[in-house]
């Protein structure tokens, strides 16, 4: 029997495999392109998102939008998501069982979305997508290939909201994101190079 996006859409409104779904109001799958080069996961739904039903709409949000209009993506370039789906408490980290309950989901995703790029946004996204303890400073701005995908950790937009002094660093990061793809013709050149828009987002 066929399985569509919609289908994968309608799995995730009904999930009830841990307890987060007893406390939200919307399931959060995407927003973007369903089928996209690249692929954005952060780590869960806050208030905003979770009152909207759609991933990075809060203040971290409109920084990555800054960071994303200032490179010029659109909306087809890319894909946003989350570890889990459904807003934790009071915007705490996902527990590893929560995480754990959500993964499947996830893979079903990655398979729609049929990424070339996934950029991990912060500690948490890293840690449980790579399975890997190690500190967000000191593995971001790097690629690496895992199930030929080329992966990318950076600083998670909320961070950078509370350490301003790492904005250039996250600026950078989706710079180089951006320099990839387009040495994979994933995405056209830009004509000019772009300066970081001003503002805290």
């Amino acid at each position: 029997m066929a399985y569509y996006w919609p289908d994968f859409v309608e799995e995730c409104k009904h999930c009830q495999s841990c307890e987060l779904s007893k406390t939200r109001k919307n399931v959060v799958v995407f927003r973007g392109s369903v089928e996209a080069p690249l692929m954005i996961v952060g780590e869960g739904p806050g208030a905003s998102e979770d009152e909207q039903g759609l991933p990075f709409v809060g203040q971290a949000g409109r920084l990555l939008n800054l960071l994303f209009e200032g490179y010029g993506f659109t909306s087809d370039d890319y894909h946003i998501c989350n570890i889990v789906k459904c807003r934790p408490p009071e915007n705490r980290v996902p527990t590893p069982s929560e995480a754990k309950s959500c993964m499947p989901l996830l893979a079903k995703q990655v398979r729609f979305v049929k990424p070339k790029v996934i950029v991990l946004m912060g500690k948490t996204a890293y840690k449980y997508f790579t399975g890997s303890d190690e500190a967000i400073g000191k593995v971001r701005g790097q690629f690496f290939e895992k199930n030929n995908y080329l992966i990318f950790p950076t600083f998670h937009p909320a961070f950078i909201l509370r350490n301003n002094n790492h904005r250039m660093t996250l600026w950078q990061d989706i710079g180089h994101v951006r320099e990839k793809m387009e040495a994979l013709n994933l995405i056209p050149s830009l004509s000019e190079k772009p300066e970081m828009p001003e503002g805290r987002g």
